[in-house]
């Protein structure tokens, strides 16, 4: 299985995408660009393989983003804002504002669906694309 995170927008208050198989199914939030700083910045552009995982801080199942250089624990999770995310990817229906911020709702539903596209697989390539 390969997904694309294709990047549509990127400003100082988030990195926003759309995340594609054969058709677009859901949109994406995460931090602004800041050279690849762990736990700050968005994935930069790039061929990665995502492993599935547990979220230690929930106990969720999801899928990590693996070979970042200088980078661990890039999860795709649950977020409406870049502030909901440190480093990580978060998933939405759609795009919208929340609190005069530029977001992604619908974001619990979208991760479900997520999960449920990606169920039976333990692994999946992923492209980031600008």
């Amino acid at each position: 299985m390969k997904l694309t995170l294709k990047r549509v927008a990127y400003t100082h208050l988030g990195t926003f995408g759309v995340l594609i198989d054969e058709f677009p199914f859901a949109v994406t939030v995460e931090r602004p660009w800041l050279m690849n700083i762990q736990f700050k910045s968005c994935v930069p552009a790039g061929l990665y393989v995502c492993h599935k995982t547990v979220r230690e801080s929930n106990g969720q199942e999801t899928f990590e983003v693996a070979d970042v250089p200088g980078r661990y624990a890039i999860l795709f999770h649950v977020a409406n804002t870049a502030e909901d995310v440190e480093g990580c990817i978060g998933v939405g229906d759609r795009f919208g504002m929340l609190n005069n911020a530029p977001a992604v709702l619908d974001s619990l539903y979208a991760f479900n669906r997520f999960m449920n596209r990606m169920n039976g697989y333990d692994l999946f390539d992923l492209e980031i694309t600008d």
